[in-house]
């Protein structure tokens, strides 16, 4: 049974009925699904919840399908962890990590919103799915479209990471490397959609799509006991999961199921090398103002004109959150300081996030004895170039050459 009752025009509010849409034909502002929650409040309660399968659709109401999930049934529910070791080190009292990058199948968050967005491809129709992407979009949509059974065309930039161009090539779909940014590619994409009439993720798909964004908010609310944290600091590239952050909390909220209210405060991240979303929040303003060439390790979220853009900054200023922006170096050393304290490898998007935290945390925008929960969206194997690692010393398969080399060690 679908709660959906249509799409609406975030600006206008011209309403339209579920289909291939994203833009308004009235005023050429972005589409979004809109719920009936009052049929909804009176089914969806946490003993429900609570009885469901431990995955993203544990939370069907609040998705936009109009029957079961067709792709992406195990995807969701990865771990929220209490990073204790970490959280000692920064003085802080208490800190969370949502780790998306060991999501189902392609270990990253994008695993979500290509659930929802192949599901309803297949609802409408569509025999062909294609996505734009900086490289994570690219792996899951190759994954997922293979699981399905669904040709797909997936374009990237040129010199996008070469891990995860094998991470998108191995599952079998066209891939094509486009000469330009992520803007550019895009730009391209959206003219292929109109001509060739197939399903794209996050073009005509994008208010089915980026809907499946909610649920990661949904897994820390009830992860955390159905208590919302103080802070959630997450990675921005086009600006949609800060903005379904922000909606995923307000809907909690709505229903009831939220100890405590949807007072949590919004932090977004990006690298220093391409944060239009950042400076216009602590410009305090919300006109983007596109990076034409982005440059920063942090690719995947190398978006210079971030189609959310001007949500996401509404979202942060709403919920009383702030932005920051990391150099280069400081997001590798954030990259090894997750890894050494927790154990966990991030991708760079991770090392943003926490470099983020860190500069966020010096400012005074978050309090060291509120409770924290840091995005990690990616896994970090997907995008181990920047890391400079001096190679493992070689000794031989003698108990006298250890003993040398531990002599070296102490000196």
């Amino acid at each position: 049974m679908s709660y959906v009752t249509g799409l609406a025009c975030r600006e206008c509010g011209s309403a339209y009925e579920k289909a291939a849409l994203h833009v308004c034909e009235h005023c050429f502002g972005p589409l979004e699904v809109k719920y009936d929650y009052d049929r909804i409040r009176g089914e969806l309660t946490r003993e429900v919840i609570a009885r469901r399968a431990t995955s993203m659709w544990r939370y069907a109401e609040l998705l936009p399908l109009d029957g079961p999930p067709t792709v992406g049934r195990q995807v969701g529910w990865t771990p929220l962890v209490r990073a204790e070791r970490l959280a000692k080190k920064l003085g802080l009292a208490e800190l969370w990590l949502k780790n998306d990058g060991v999501c189902f199948p392609s270990l990253s968050f994008k695993d979500r919103v290509v659930a929802v967005a192949l599901s309803k491809a297949k609802e409408l129709g569509f025999d062909t799915v294609a996505c734009a992407s900086t490289g994570n979009l690219a792996n899951s949509v190759a994954a997922n479209a293979a699981q399905a059974g669904l040709r797909a065309f997936i374009f990237i930039p040129h010199d996008l990471e070469a891990s995860k161009v094998t991470a998108t090539l191995v599952y079998g779909p066209r891939l094509v490397a486009i000469r330009g940014t992520y803007d550019d590619v895009n730009r391209l994409c959206s003219e292929i959609g109109g001509k060739y009439g197939w399903g794209f993720a996050n073009i005509n798909l994008r208010p089915f799509y980026a809907e499946g964004s909610k649920s990661y908010l949904y897994e820390i609310v009830e992860q955390l006991g159905w208590r919302a944290p103080a802070h959630i600091v997450a990675p921005m590239a086009g600006g949609s999961l800060i903005t379904k952050i922000r909606k995923g909390l307000l809907e909690l909220d709505k229903l009831g199921l939220i100890t405590g209210g949807a007072s949590t405060h919004i932090h977004g991240a990006q690298a220093a090398g391409c944060a239009p979303i950042v400076t216009a929040v602590r410009e305090g303003r919300d006109v983007i103002r596109p990076v034409k060439q982005p440059k920063t390790i942090a690719k995947s979220l190398a978006i210079g004109n971030p189609a959310d853009g001007y949500y996401a900054t509404r979202a942060i200023g709403e919920s009383g959150g702030y932005a920051a922006a990391p150099e280069d170096p400081e997001i590798v050393s954030a990259m090894r300081l997750l890894a050494e304290t927790e154990g966990i490898f991030t991708e760079t998007a991770g090392g943003v996030t926490l470099g983020a935290t860190l500069r966020l945390l010096d400012e005074g925008k978050i309090g060291r004895d509120e409770p924290i929960v840091i995005s990690l969206t990616g896994q970090g194997l997907k995008t181990t170039d920047p890391l400079e690692l001096a190679p493992p010393p070689v000794i031989g398969a003698r108990l006298a050459d250890f003993d040398s080399l531990m002599a070296i060690a102490k000196e």
